[in-house]
């Protein structure tokens, strides 16, 4: 038998499976994301019973908002988020299922609400939606980003602290100065993927995809000659359906991961050193994105307000294709943790 440190236990201690399986069973993720893709679907269905010819196009109009709820699912901000928060919660030894969901339907709530702005008739809605350099663009164009970039840092730097104690041995820190009576503060807020919820929403009032959503809206009833709410709105709803689905896989696959950094998984104990490299090297690579997604988003708000920080590193970075690279840097590393570990599972004994 292996010896392990007290640093090994604390930061490698078993999940229950039998705790886990019967949470999974209970789990509403999948009848969610089911739900709004049939509403969605069934929504465009009606709309081209009763519209005939015209519903043909809003089912395209549909197919579109369905694909940039898939694309948006893919944006830096929304993969670093759900993976460092999904992160903290295992480590915390909380149910971490349902935070991509959660974020996901915050998200979603404000392209609902602008959609449904638009098909009641709050026509002053679409120019200010449409316009960047509408105040209300300008105002959310600031407020979106400053938050998001905000919560990415902080819930880095909680992930960073929680390993940190973790490697040292100890669970708790009683004492502490302004740092982290913040970082605590923050981690109340985020304790439960329900609270997802609301930082999904704030992050979603920045109308960056509600701009398209609405856009998508006023399409839709310059061809049909109106928005009517069953042609209207299953755009949102299917914007949701797409964003939903990918955010919730992401969640789940990353809880995967954190979780299998803590457990064999099987019969056999995977030894608490390799469990410890790999916990380090997940959460260092999800950290750091983090890290550098937030600072290159608020780096780009204070561009905005004062052109001469030009010169600060991120000042012109696109993080729209950096979505896709970190889901797959993620996956990979997610991916070879598991493949090292397995042989380990099956060929050396439990700790």
């Amino acid at each position: 038998m292996t010896n392990s440190t007290p640093a090994d236990q604390n930061a490698c201690r078993p999940v229950s499976h039998k705790h886990l399986e019967h949470r999974e069973r209970r789990s509403s993720t999948v009848p969610v994301v089911v739900a709004l893709h049939l509403v969605g679907i069934g929504g465009l269905a009606a709309a081209l019973l009763v519209d005939g010819g015209a519903g043909a196009i809003t089912v395209a109009m549909g197919l579109a908002a369905y694909a940039l709820g898939l694309r948006h699912a893919f944006d830096a901000d929304h993969i670093a988020t759900i993976d460092n928060t999904t992160r903290r919660l295992v480590r915390a030894d909380r149910d971490a299922r349902g935070v991509g969901l959660w974020f996901s339907l915050g998200h979603s709530t404000v392209v609902l609400g602008a959609a449904l702005l638009l098909t009641l008739g709050v026509h002053a809605l679409a120019p200010m939606l449409g316009d960047e350099s509408s105040p209300l663009r300008r105002a959310t164009g600031v407020w979106g980003p400053l938050v998001s970039g905000t919560f990415l840092l902080a819930i880095a730097a909680v992930n960073i602290v929680m390993l940190r104690r973790a490697l040292r041995g100890h669970a708790h820190h009683h004492t502490g100065g302004p740092v982290t009576w913040a970082l605590r503060r923050f981690e109340w807020s985020t304790d439960t993927p329900a609270r997802m919820y609301v930082v999904g929403l704030v992050f979603g009032l920045g109308f960056d995809t509600a701009a398209e959503i609405g856009l998508l809206a006023i399409t839709a009833s310059a061809a049909l000659g109106q928005v009517a709410w069953y042609s209207a709105l299953p755009l949102a709803v299917l914007f949701a359906a797409g964003m939903s689905m990918l955010d919730s896989a992401q969640g789940a696959v990353a809880r995967r991961a954190y979780t299998h950094a803590r457990t064999d998984g099987g019969s056999a104990g995977v030894p608490a050193p390799a469990r410890v490299r790999y916990d380090v090297v997940v959460t260092g690579v999800s950290a750091l994105a983090a890290l550098c997604i937030g600072t290159v988003t608020l780096v780009q708000v204070a561009i905005e307000h004062a052109p001469w920080l030009g010169w600060v590193p991120g000042a012109s970075v696109s993080l729209e294709p950096y979505g896709v690279v970190l889901t797959v840097v993620l996956l990979v590393v997610w991916g070879v943790g598991a493949l090292l570990l397995t042989p380990q599972r099956r060929g050396r004994p439990t700790d």
